[in-house]
């Protein structure tokens, strides 16, 4: 297992984060992110703080308490975890910077998104350069991102679980 390889999961997870396209989505979404105003912080707080974002094959948990963050992703030799702060910044980002360990190693990452809203809509992109995709429709739509989340912490026990298998190096 390689720092190389630890990359490749980590730009994996990053983009199962920021590709929830359907089939649906088309070039009138994007122009409606690029008329719709950043989310506040107070906002942004709200849909990640204590909440877990739960992924195809791991999640996320961003804990108030110290701005924690916590992931796991993967399994068997693909396994890793990561740990670290996440934190806001106007206007209308939500960054996460952990270190990820998988067998083999550990390597630091800071993985951002962008967040506006219109009408109820929330867009969302991963920065730098992401596409926009809608992240919660007015009224909330069935596979919309948002129905992802799930208030509390379904991530720790697991992370604490995988970690004596993964590198502390």
């Amino acid at each position: 297992m390689s720092v190389l390889r630890t990359i490749a999961i980590i730009t994996a997870v990053a983009g199962v984060l920021s590709f929830n396209m359907s089939a649906g989505f088309t070039a009138q979404t994007a122009s409606g992110a690029d008329t719709a105003k950043p989310l506040s912080s107070a906002e942004i707080y709200r849909i990640y703080g204590n909440n877990s974002w739960m992924w195809k094959d791991g999640a996320g948990y961003f804990a108030v308490s110290k701005r924690q963050f916590k992931a796991w992703s993967g399994r068997g030799s693909n396994a890793s975890v990561g740990s670290g702060i996440w934190f806001i910044t106007d206007p209308g980002k939500l960054c996460f910077r952990a270190t990820w360990h998988e067998r083999g190693g550990t390597v630091p990452a800071t993985t951002c998104f962008s967040h506006r809203g219109s009408n109820g809509v929330i867009y969302q992109r991963r920065e730098p350069g992401g596409d926009w995709y809608v992240f919660k429709n007015a009224p909330v739509r069935k596979g919309n991102e948002i129905t992802k989340f799930r208030r509390g912490d379904y991530v720790s026990r697991r992370v604490d679980q995988m970690m004596p298998n993964m590198a502390s190096n």
